[in-house]
This record gives C-alpha cells, structure tokens and sequence, in this order.
C-alpha cells in the first residue's frame, strides 16, 4: 500500500511561480513512476509530467520548458516545480503513484491540491 499526500498549491498571478510536493511512503520499490495530473472543472484528468523509477521524465507539450519534475529518493518525495504560470495552468493537481509496468500497474492517488492563475 501506498500513501501520497499532496502540499504547495496556492493562488498566484499569470507569470508567477509554484513548487509542489508529494510526499509518498509505504512498500515502493522499481518498478514505478510518480507523476503529476490535473484536473480543471468540468474536464478530464490529464497528465502534466511523469518520472520514472529509472530517472527518466515525460512533460505534457503544454508544460514543456515551464514545468520540471523531480524526485527525492531518500524521503520518497516528488516535487513540480512550476514557472511562467499561466490561466490555462489553474486545476487542481493531484500526485500519482503507479506501481508496475504496463497493464499490470496500479494507481494511487493523493487528494489532490488547487492551483489558481489569475487572469
């Protein structure tokens, strides 16, 4: 079992900056990936950026350049760091643990945590 708890969201003008963090514990050991998603209201949850248990990271287009995405091994912490904020970037952000590879994997979530842009 994995537990994720979310920290760091907050309300910031277009341009500003957010650092968030997920802090995971319980049985982690490769393979898996840690990933950040949101989720705006009234759409889909959708992947900002993922690391893997093997150091290698993916971005949403969207994030690419603005977003970085990182991991403490030692306190199983995984941290985006946001810049360059923009309206379009306001959801709530929820952390993703998935345990496995593939179809065998399994998800665990945090509760999630709200990022506001201001127009």
């Amino acid at each position: 079992q994995v537990q994720l708890v979310e920290s760091g969201g907050g309300l910031v003008q277009p341009g500003g900056s957010l650092r968030l963090s997920c802090a995971a514990s319980g049985s982690i050991f490769a393979p898996y990936s840690l990933a950040w998603y949101r989720q705006a209201p009234g759409k889909q949850r959708d992947l900002v950026a993922r690391i893997f248990s093997g150091g290698s990271t993916n971005y949403a287009d969207s994030v690419k350049g603005r977003f970085t995405i990182s991991r403490d091994n030692p306190e199983n912490t995984v941290y985006l760091q946001m810049n360059s904020l923009k309206p379009d970037d306001s959801a709530v952000y929820y952390c993703n643990f998935r345990k496995g590879l593939g179809s065998t994997s399994r998800d665990y979530w945090g509760q999630g945590t709200q990022v506001t842009v201001s127009s």
